[in-house]
């Protein structure tokens, strides 16, 4: 499982002319899962993600998290986080995981931000989504579960 977080001051997805999500202060999440991945990694970064503390405190100090900061999270599915580049010009997505087993796993990552208490908001999977966002800091942070083993 990889993500892209990112600390916004807001951030859109839009579908064929229609907000299908949209949120102020949060993180804007990009999430896509590999072939091997389980329930268990993808509750695992959920949890971290959730309790990631990359918002500025009163004496300006990243140390501050979501919750902290009453922030919402706009998760949208990404294959593309799983390109291979290394050969040619054309990305290869043989690594990324697809079909209905995506959508599942895609799903239960959202459920458990909420559990956690965060509110989620969310693009459409599989489809051609066009994300406006407002990058705050700017802050990114790269999350691959294979560095987590």
């Amino acid at each position: 499982m990889k993500t892209v977080i990112q600390r916004v001051s807001s951030a859109s997805c839009t579908v064929d002319g229609n907000i299908t999500g949209s949120i102020e202060t949060g993180f804007l999440v990009l999430v896509g899962f590999g072939l091997d991945d389980q329930k268990e990694t993808v509750k695992k970064m959920a949890d971290k993600i959730a309790k990631m503390r990359i918002f500025s405190d009163e004496e300006g100090k990243i140390n501050r998290s979501l919750k902290d900061v009453n922030g919402k999270i706009l998760s949208i599915s990404q294959f593309t986080l799983y390109a291979d580049t290394r050969k040619g010009n054309r990305p290869s997505f043989t690594d990324a995981l697809g079909g209905e087993r995506a959508v599942e796993l895609y799903e239960y990552f959202n459920e458990c931000l909420e559990e956690d208490g965060i509110e989620v908001e969310t693009g459409i999977f599989g489809a051609d989504m066009k994300i406006s966002l407002v990058n705050d800091g700017p802050v990114t942070i790269l999350m691959d579960s294979e560095e987590k083993k």
